[in-house]
């Protein structure tokens, strides 16, 4: 079995040799072929998959392989399924790049292969943060777009996302269509190139003040910026594209005391100070958070190489920066809009708000409070611009996002946006420090007293390979036919199955419809109002078990001792299933 598949990568390593791929691309294949068969294998064994977002892999020579040829593929694939779709209209797209390695290599490839097309193309002149890429589709009346970025994988990686016209990435049944065409592309020979380098507009700082200034229309309290202008922040960019707009956003906001992270400040896509440019781990945001310590900055913020997540952590009364989860970060932004929105008497019933079914309930308990719909829906950003897209002219959307981090304020946005979260979360901690004497960690504590205390966490259990997978897949049968009576001595009494869209009180046995997209998702709910509910990845061998607890807490002076209640009764679940 194993000289079947040799024989196969050497045949397929073979016609990269004979093919119509440059020299440096056949030097290094041969070198792998002579010298390293263990990674041939790995570059070769299979295609680097399409797939219902675009690509992602571990930069490298052959076919699975972020490369010229595998990102040429997936963008002549992705231009004739434009023009099938457009048929005689002028076709134009937008494109931008992160600030990983050979990141702008591939966008200009990008690019030359649309213009080559006859497809008018918009390249930002240089890195740019997703966010801005999905604002200029939108701006620019664009049919599709592309952001040549990994998000916070390691520096190994690239990847290639597309959008659509509405300025979210691709959805139903557009990716499914791409993913056919990009397949039909079986040799290098069918990717046009080199030609209408005309079609090509570039995009500069111009533009970027367009986007900036769209964000500054979020501001709820520009007079409690002008008080506490000096707050101090730290922010780092990781290496990335947040290094620019993030800066000059808060700038255009009023704030005049920005420290930025010298050493991460620096664009580099082999991201040197950090193991994995990850906002969401503490290790990561180690140096931000040395540097707030030793300025007693207000708080510490970073983004990701392509500034669509935001890290936040902010000081606690013994002085000590504690970094919020996603779900956190997420609670005081909406929190934040929701109150500045009510008391400036914008708020008439006709607002929504947006979060995943994977994220806490308490901004469900938030908007409620508020009067305010609030729209659950399926994990990634793209579930989210859906919603906002089938209310469009019916209700006016305010913020929403998801446990990983992601925050999108306003509209003209359709993913999610580090830049404005940046900016709303600096205005949010001047806003409570002038109307309630708090900071943002103490409104935080506050918000549990009034909604209750949400405690979040999640595990996620890998199993690799073929038997990995269908490990994974044999837990969900097996979860479906035998779901927990009860989890830590409370019953279990609703369970909702996304793969069958449906919700079931075990009580009655009432079985009711459920109004979200199917997926192979299912959540459990107990009496005492706890969620547990149970995701596979759709991109990797693991599975993924989000835990939701809360309790009431009477006093901020109790936060610590119910937190750490809330704390034990996770770690107790997890037990209970098996998972640690």
């Amino acid at each position: 079995m194993a000289n079947e598949l040799e024989q196969m990568v050497l045949a397929k390593a073979q016609s990269w040799l004979d093919g119509h791929y440059d020299d440096e691309t056949k030097k290094q294949v041969r070198n792998l072929m002579d010298n390293d068969m263990k990674e041939l294998i790995e570059s070769f064994y299979k295609d680097l998959e399409f797939g219902t977002g675009g690509l992602r892999g571990i930069m490298g020579v052959g076919s699975n392989r972020m490369n010229i040829y595998t990102v040429g593929a997936a963008t002549q694939g992705l231009a004739n399924y434009l023009k099938k779709c457009y048929e005689g209209e002028e076709i134009r797209v937008a494109v931008a790049h992160d600030s990983r390695n050979n990141s702008r290599m591939f966008a200009e490839r990008v690019a030359d292969i649309f213009a080559s097309n006859g497809i008018h193309t918009y390249l930002f002149d240089a890195l740019r943060p997703t966010p801005e890429l999905s604002f200029a589709i939108r701006e620019l009346n664009c049919h599709s777009g592309v952001v040549v970025t990994a998000s916070h994988n390691p520096k190994e990686y690239n990847g290639y996302k597309a959008y659509w016209s509405d300025g979210a990435q691709v959805t139903p049944p557009h990716d499914k269509n791409i993913i056919d065409e990009v397949a039909k592309i079986t040799d290098v020979e069918m990717i046009q190139l080199g030609k209408n380098k005309e079609l090509i507009t570039i995009l500069d700082e111009k533009f970027d003040e367009i986007y900036l200034n769209r964000i500054h229309e979020l501001s709820l309290s520009p007079e409690s910026i002008k008080k506490f202008h000096d707050m101090k922040i730290v922010y780092s960019p990781m290496h990335g594209a947040g290094v620019r707009l993030v800066p000059a956003s808060l700038k255009k906001f009023g704030f005049t005391n920005l420290i930025m992270v010298p050493e991460q400040s620096i664009v580099d896509g082999n991201f040197p100070t950090v193991e994995s440019p990850n906002p969401e781990e503490r290790k990561t945001m180690s140096m931000a958070i040395a540097l707030g310590t030793k300025e007693d900055a207000d708080l510490v913020m970073a983004t990701d190489p392509d500034s669509d997540r935001i890290g936040l952590a902010l000081r606690n009364k013994d002085g000590e920066y504690v970094l919020l989860n996603g779900n956190q970060t997420l609670v005081l932004l909406m929190s934040y809009q929701l109150t500045r929105w009510a008391e400036r008497g914008e708020l008439d019933g006709k607002q929504y708000v947006v979060k995943t079914i994977v994220t806490s309930q308490m901004a469900n308990t938030i908007a409620e409070h508020f009067g305010v719909k609030c729209y659950d829906c399926l994990t990634g950003f793209k579930h989210i611009a859906k919603v906002i897209r089938n209310q469009e002219g019916k209700a006016r959307y305010i913020g929403g996002g998801e446990e990983s981090f992601g925050y999108l304020a306003g509209d003209y946005v359709r993913d999610k946006d580090a830049v404005s979260a940046c900016s709303l979360a600096a205005e949010a901690a001047a806003w409570a420090k002038d109307t309630m004497g708090l900071t943002l960690y103490e409104w935080l504590q506050e918000l549990y007293v009034k909604y209750g205390f949400y405690r979040e966490a999640q595990v996620s259990v890998v199993r690799k390979g073929k038997e990995g997978a269908e490990l994974i897949q044999k837990m969900m049968v097996d979860f479906r036919a035998n779901p927990p009576k009860s989890l830590l001595g409370s019953p279990v009494v609703k369970i909702n199955d996304f793969q069958t869209r449906e919700t079931t009180c075990l009580k009655s046995g009432e079985k009711k419809p459920i109004e979200i997209d199917q997926s192979n998702v299912l959540q459990w709910f107990t009496e005492d109002g706890t969620i547990v509910s149970v995701r596979p990845s759709g991109t990797e061998p693991k599975i993924k078990f989000y835990f939701g607890v809360k309790a009431e807490l009477k006093s901020t002076a109790d936060f610590k001792k119910v937190e750490v209640e809330l704390d034990a009764k996770i770690e107790g679940m997890k037990k209970e299933l098996n998972l640690i």
